[in-house]
């Protein structure tokens, strides 16, 4: 029975715009078209983990930008690579994210919009794994227990 949601942060959550420099300071900043809805959703339900491989944001910085556009409310734990020691998709990362919110990995999915990085090694550490394929890449993702394209898919998957 699944009780954590795991996200990825920059194209699941907020969209990333490849400005320079941390998130947090960027001029533009936006939600993943939604996401906000997913969330409000999700989070009576389930415990929601933000977990990053961001290079330019220790889990602070995340959280300055997420509480820009309001979604630092929504998640229970917060996770950078900068932290963690280590950087998706080493599996380790994944194991270290659950290791410290206190979960096995049977209770916990990921949500992410990278194939190699998010769900490859969510799936070797034991995770139910969910594909955000927003842009609608075509190709076999065999590690993927699940595909969506729009985050309210999410409501009706879990």
């Amino acid at each position: 029975m699944i009780k954590a949601l795991v996200f990825d942060w920059g194209d699941t959550i907020m969209k990333d715009f490849s400005f320079p420099g941390p998130m947090s300071g960027w001029a533009q900043v936006a939600w993943i078209d939604g996401a906000e809805e997913a969330l409000m959703q999700l989070n009576k339900k389930y415990i929601c983990i933000i977990a990053t491989s961001a290079d330019h944001s220790d889990t602070e910085e995340m959280k300055k930008a997420l509480s820009r556009v309001g979604a630092d409310r929504y998640f229970h734990y917060f996770f950078s690579q900068k932290e963690l020691g280590y950087k998706k998709p080493d599996v380790r990362f994944f194991i270290e994210v659950m290791r410290q919110a206190g979960f096995e990995s049977s209770a916990c999915a990921m949500i992410g919009n990278l194939y190699e990085k998010d769900i490859i090694g969510a799936k070797q550490a034991g995770m139910r794994t969910i594909f955000f394929n927003e842009n609608g890449l075509e190709g076999a993702f065999p590690l993927a227990d699940h595909q969506i394209n729009r985050m309210e898919q999410l409501l009706d998957l879990l």
